[in-house]
């Protein structure tokens, strides 16, 4: 996504990345595949871009909520066109976070730092997650090895708006509606897909707008981010903001990467937004452990492609698709015809005798 919108943008983008798919080497003037973000593998990839080739900036995208290190590594070779690293960890100090907003008289829902007495009703959450990995409906039986939180299940709908920030105010850029996917029991809330469509009411809407005002000012948030939210009637409640470019960028056609820069800059540009239609995006994940056939026949609008003869375990992401249309149900309906013929050509590939082994 981001090696996309940096050679839209006329720029030569180089990439570190942890899947390095066929867009990425398509849009990539060069691209270096790591197995994980972790300072060890992260850094000599680094290094050795920056001896390759005239770079002094960099913007980062999802994968660093566990790797704040490495984040702070890059932040000291190179100049983050981004939130700085000690604002992404303001956001992971969840007491914190959920207290600012508790000061600002913005709802959320009910949170505990210490093991609940009863199970009914909340959820297990990591206190550094992203895409909804490792969330799951909280058993007294749980164990678990990370930092966790604990959150009372809201009912609603999953939102998100997607804005730019100067440091000091908010720019929204648009509302979108997501769903999430159960993978597995302790993945039960996985981001799946979103699209730019909403029943949001226009003082609903107002109302996200002053919160993010507020929020931006006292986190100093800079560049593309986006706060997710439950809507339940009339309340919109607040679950995080993800303080980087989210997938829901690619919606909007509207020289994001550009704007992002810009943000970053303190420099908040203005744009009218012509949207004609809806634009959705979704994830397809591997169903079984599954490798991808030399030559397959990927649909039209598919994005994130892997490379052929890559084994895509049970639960990880195959590829992503965006449909466009007029109504939004008829982008959602184009989603669906579209996964079900990428799995069930792909699982038809596998019963032929291919014997595929988990990464």
């Amino acid at each position: 996504m981001l090696a996309q919108a940096a050679y839209k943008a006329g720029m030569k983008p180089l990439v570190i990345d942890l899947y390095n798919d066929q867009d990425t080497q398509f849009y990539a003037e060069e691209a270096q595949q790591i197995p994980v973000l972790s300072a060890a593998y992260l850094l000599p990839a680094l290094d050795y871009l920056i001896k390759r080739y005239p770079v002094d900036y960099v913007v980062y995208g999802s994968g660093f909520e566990q790797h704040l290190d490495s984040l702070r590594c890059i932040n000291d070779r190179l100049t983050l066109w981004g939130n700085q690293p000690d604002v992404v960890a303001k956001l992971h100090d969840k007491p914190a976070f959920f207290s600012l907003l508790e000061a600002l008289n913005i709802p959320h829902p009910e949170v505990s730092f210490v093991r609940p007495e009863q199970k009914e009703g909340w959820l297990l959450k990591p206190m550094r997650g992203q895409g909804g990995i490792g969330i799951c409906r909280f058993r007294l039986d749980h164990y678990y090895k990370s930092e966790v939180y604990w959150q009372k299940y809201q009912a609603g709908v999953p939102h998100s708006v997607l804005f730019l920030a100067d440091g000091k105010h908010g720019q929204i850029v648009g509302f979108n509606r997501q769903w999430t996917t159960a993978l597995n029991g302790t993945d039960e809330f996985i981001f799946s897909g979103i699209i730019n469509s909403t029943e949001l009411s226009l003082e609903q809407k107002n109302q996200i707008s002053v919160w993010l005002d507020k929020l931006v000012s006292e986190l100093s948030l800079k560049g593309l981010n986006s706060l997710d939210f439950i809507q339940h009637e009339q309340t919109s409640y607040v679950l995080e903001i993800n303080p980087r470019p989210p997938a829901s960028m690619q919606l909007y056609d509207a020289d994001l990467l550009v704007r992002h820069i810009k943000a970053c800059n303190g420099e908040l540009l203005e744009y009218e937004m012509l949207q004609d239609g809806f634009t959705a995006y979704q994830i397809v994940y591997a169903q079984q452990n599954t490798q991808i056939p030399d030559g397959f026949a990927w649909p039209e609008q598919v994005v994130d492609i892997p490379m052929a003869n890559s084994i895509i375990a049970t639960g990880q992401p195959i590829c992503s698709m965006i449909t466009y249309g007029k109504e939004p149900q008829q982008v959602l309906e184009q989603l669906q015809i579209k996964q079900s013929l990428i799995t069930h050509s792909l699982n038809r590939f596998q019963t032929h005798g291919i014997q595929c082994q988990r990464q």
